[in-house]
């Protein structure tokens, strides 16, 4: 269906202006006809992105909107609605009055560094709170960035990118990176895992750009740009702008190490290293679009959580009628069962939390029923993108079940295999590689159940991704080398695996050289 002006969406979005377009859709002004509200409507192309099924899109971009509508944040831009119509994808968002960053930046160059730090700060802000759902936004870019008249600083597309990448490759068939080549980190550009430190190189790449009116890396094709980033050292911004503070350089390219290792730990420790160099209190100069004017510490982060999930308190649920009696039980799960059919997980993974334990005194911890109950639950988590609350779930499970029936149980095993995508989902990648190399002899072993030599290539394929976030090209090579062609040997080389290593093997050989 074509995009115009007085088109309706969804039978209520009315498009009015269009804001801008490129290879994979439009952004359009437009009117809510039911609530009356100006909006903004994002109309994507499934069948422009190289390499996935339209399908299998679709449902990982309503789950990906869903999943972002969760975080309630002040510096993140509200989602009305989403779904799809005829051959797109719709996504409805918050109107932003304002000026996206990049216009923000070049009427205003150079850039004043307590106005970098002033956004910095509050782009941390925006990460803390949505690193801890977690979610990775994969394409922080100044153009995702909205400055609004009172200064505040709002992100766009959180999971936009997620769905537009493939979840086994950042490359298309053609060997072009997804995603903006200026502020790609170099574990992403090389399809290794993604994680927060991801985003925090984006941010590094961003203040470079505020405070010297550049991006730190650029060239004429997006091959050329990811080799600098991959191999170059940035240019210290002092050299260009001597009054910029020395902290504040350094914090910069600290941001953009190389090794994610090596960057800081959180966007919580960036907000900190920032605070000291924020704006004295005071009365704001009433220039619009200010971004200094918002700190009196409003949008300053929670303290970051630890590193390491603890369980959780199940949510409130939808009442249940009567008492926490056999009945009741089995309603609950009926209803669970209605409500993961229509597509409302969020809702049953509430029920889920709130009847286990009523379902355990009855039953009994250790009672099948229960099992199956944690089961669910914990399954339900993850098609949630709830990792941080599925994680322990997932250990409980791989434990009582290898206490029961040995670590070599596949059941045992594939809670374990789950653990270990939670974390590489919380960006935790050292303790991800550490799991999965210690399930991959299980599925290596020719005794293993069904199924094992095939997730036996995909943990493999998982560590070597997981080696290149973690800075360790050689390893990954050699890893990813050996794992194409044992699958080459057993599927021969058009399989799709195949296809996508060698992919891999052949950008990383570029970037190498």
């Amino acid at each position: 269906m074509t995009a115009s002006a007085g088109r309706v969406v969804a039978g209520r979005y009315e498009l009015s202006t269009l804001l801008g377009q490129g290879g994979m859709g439009q952004v359009w002004t437009g009117y809510d006809q039911r609530l009356d509200r100006r909006v903004a409507v994002k109309l994507l192309r499934p069948d422009k992105v190289a390499g996935q099924d339209a399908e299998e899109l679709r449902r990982r971009f309503v789950r990906e909107c869903r999943v972002t509508a969760q975080v309630d944040h002040p510096g993140l831009v509200t989602v009305h609605d989403a779904g799809s119509e005829g051959e797109e994808l719709f996504l409805v968002m918050q109107h932003i009055d304002g000026a996206d960053l990049a216009g923000h930046l070049a009427q205003r160059n150079p850039y004043p560094w307590p106005w970098a730090v002033a956004v910095a700060a509050q782009l941390c802000a925006v990460l803390s709170a949505v690193h801890a759902v977690p979610i990775v936004h994969r394409d922080l870019k100044p153009r995702n960035v909205m400055v609004k008249r009172d200064g505040t600083v709002t992100v766009l597309d959180l999971g936009v990118a997620s769905v537009m990448e493939a979840d086994t490759t950042r490359l298309t068939h053609t060997g072009t990176p997804i995603g903006s080549p200026a502020y790609m980190a170099p574990e992403q550009a090389m399809g290794g895992a993604v994680g927060p430190y991801t985003d925090l190189y984006a941010l590094g790449v961003v203040l470079h750009e505020l405070l010297s009116g550049d991006v730190p890396f650029s060239g004429s094709t997006a091959l050329g740009v990811l080799h600098r980033h991959l191999y170059e050292p940035p240019l210290p911004v002092r050299r260009l702008r001597p009054e910029v503070p020395e902290a504040l350089e350094t914090l910069v390219l600290r941001l953009l190490a190389k090794d994610p290792q090596h960057r800081p730990a959180s966007a919580q420790e960036v907000y900190q290293h920032l605070e000291p160099l924020l704006p004295a209190r005071g009365t704001p100069t009433g220039a619009a679009l200010d971004p200094t004017r918002p700190f009196l510490r409003p949008h300053a982060p929670w303290p970051d959580r630890a590193r390491t999930p603890a369980p959780q308190p199940a949510p409130p649920a939808a009442p249940v009628a009567g008492t926490a009696g056999q009945t009741d039980i089995a309603r609950a799960v009926d209803e669970v069962k209605r409500l993961l059919g229509e597509g409302r997980i969020t809702q049953a993974v509430d029920i889920l939390g709130a009847i286990l334990p009523a379902a355990a005194q009855q039953h009994g911890e250790h009672s099948p029923v229960v099992r199956t109950l944690r089961k669910q639950y914990a399954a339900t988590l993850l098609d949630d993108g709830q990792f941080r609350r599925a994680l322990p779930e997932l250990r409980r499970l791989a434990d009582e079940r290898a206490a029961e029936a040995g670590q070599a149980d596949p059941q045992a095993l594939r809670f374990r295999y789950e653990a270990a995508q939670c974390l590489e989902q919380l960006g935790e990648p050292a303790a991800a590689l550490t799991e999965y190399r210690a399930v991959l002899p299980y599925y290596e072993n020719q005794y293993v159940a069904a199924g094992g030599p095939e997730l036996a290539h995909d943990v493999r394929r998982r560590i070597g991704h997981l080696l290149l976030a973690l800075g360790d090209r050689g390893a990954a090579h050699d890893t990813l080398a050996r794992l194409l062609h044992d699958v080459e040997r057993t599927h021969g080389p058009g399989h799709p695996l195949g296809a996508e290593i060698r992919r891999t093997l052949q950008w990383l050989g570029q970037v190498r050289g």
